[in-house]
């Protein structure tokens, strides 16, 4: 177990039988009251930030995290096969870490997995992707007036709306978080 005064922005730690990483942590002292520390920290199975105080020097259990870069192979179930690029050991990631940027990943590419021991807890896919346009409606001649969008069909199977000038065959950078267009990719 550690203290309070071990933990950093950054850190992980099991709250409430859930995992957590502290997002702010500041160490207070107000006028004649005791010290305390105030956090604020994402639920790492949900996403939802939460907020707690701690009196100076309680206990916390403080988690070791390694976060590994691996490369995405196949999917298999609920699972992804992941490799390892160094040892080329093979995981299993459950899908349901990646959330919704599962849309908009396509095999081979590299990700980050953390793990506690040996179980994997949070996994994160590239912030950008570049991924080919495969069907594209057709543009309104002259609808050119302000920012006008179409929809688009990607390699992966996602749909997401793209500007105008956007046809089949482009490869263009998708933003994982949001699911947004970002620009054409020029070769």
């Amino acid at each position: 177990m550690a203290s309070t005064s071990d933990v950093n922005i950054g850190s992980y730690i099991r709250f409430n039988g859930d995992i957590c990483q502290i997002m702010e942590w500041q160490h207070r002292t107000p006028g004649n009251l005791r010290a305390f520390y105030q956090g604020k920290m994402r639920n790492l199975r949900n996403g939802k930030l939460n907020e707690h105080r701690w009196r100076s020097g309680e206990s916390m259990e403080v988690l070791r995290i390694e976060v590994h870069e691996l490369q995405y192979l196949y999917r298999e179930g609920d699972n992804l096969v992941c490799m390892d690029q160094q040892t080329f050991d093979q995981k299993y990631i459950p899908a349901a870490h990646f959330g919704d940027a599962m849309k908009y990943m396509k095999e081979e590419m590299v990700v980050q997995v953390g793990f506690e021991g040996d179980t994997p807890i949070f996994a994160r896919p590239p912030k950008v992707v570049e991924l080919e346009v495969t069907e594209a409606e057709h543009a309104v001649k002259g609808d050119t007036s302000n920012k006008v969008m179409k929809a688009a069909k990607l390699e992966t199977g996602a749909e997401i709306s793209v500007p105008i000038f956007v046809e089949a065959g482009t490869v263009i950078r998708v933003d994982t978080e949001s699911g947004e267009y970002l620009d054409r990719v020029k070769k």
